[in-house]
């Protein structure tokens, strides 16, 4: 009887610990919730006013004469509707294929890591899901040729820089359009508001938008 009791109890003893064991791992391997936003900010920043401020990293690839660069993507940026979304969810490196299918979308190497590192660890994305989808909402864009490859300086209103991108994309609300600028008035960047399935749809509040009553867009060099 006692030899029964004895391997009773190691039976017993062995099961909990397997249980022990797989209740631990299911834990472990519980996926961690994605980060909440509302939606995605397309954002295209004007090469030539970049390269004209003092601070920032000046790539001749964006910077240099010759190069007849407009806008460039800067990120697609997950934003909650009424703040700032949610930025540095993880960090792992971006894979040279993904690196060179995006380069004629965002210009270096180091913006398109820190892009990643920043705002596509946020979306709930794969890397490549994320850049994907990231080339995939620049290509449903268009930015009439005036403003995206100027001859000479231009000066007009952030509402007619927005009124501009929405005539030339007439299937997006009016409203899918913000601008910002530098403290010097100079154009900084066009926004544009999607869904997260990158339909178009009205911006929220947290899009921002220049505050200038004129802004200056620089030819393209």
């Amino acid at each position: 009887m006692r030899t029964l009791n004895r391997r009773f109890f190691i039976a017993a003893s062995v099961i909990c610990l397997l249980s022990g064991t797989a209740d631990a791992r299911s834990r472990k391997k519980k996926p961690t919730p994605a980060p909440q936003f509302s939606y995605y900010l397309l954002v295209l920043s004007y090469a030539p006013d970049f390269c004209d401020q003092p601070q920032g990293n000046k790539d001749p690839r964006e910077c240099g004469a010759g190069r007849h660069v407009g806008f460039v993507v800067h990120g697609l940026w997950p934003q909650g509707e009424t703040s700032r979304g949610p930025e540095n969810c993880g960090s792992s490196p971006v894979s040279q294929a993904i690196i060179q299918a995006t380069l004629p979308y965002i210009p270096t190497e180091s913006l398109i890591q820190h892009e990643w590192t920043a705002h596509g660890s946020c979306s709930g994305l794969s890397v490549e899901d994320y850049f994907a989808a990231l080339r995939k909402a620049r290509d449903s864009v268009t930015l009439p040729d005036d403003l995206n490859q100027p001859s000479q300086e231009l000066h007009l209103s952030p509402a007619q820089v927005e009124a501009q991108v929405a005539a030339a994309n007439p299937s997006f609300p009016a409203a899918s359009f913000r601008t910002s600028c530098y403290k010097d008035g100079e154009l900084q960047e066009v926004r544009i508001c999607l869904n997260k399935d990158l339909s178009p749809r009205a911006c929220g509040p947290s899009a921002g938008e220049c505050a200038a009553s004129s802004v200056t867009i620089l030819p393209v060099r």
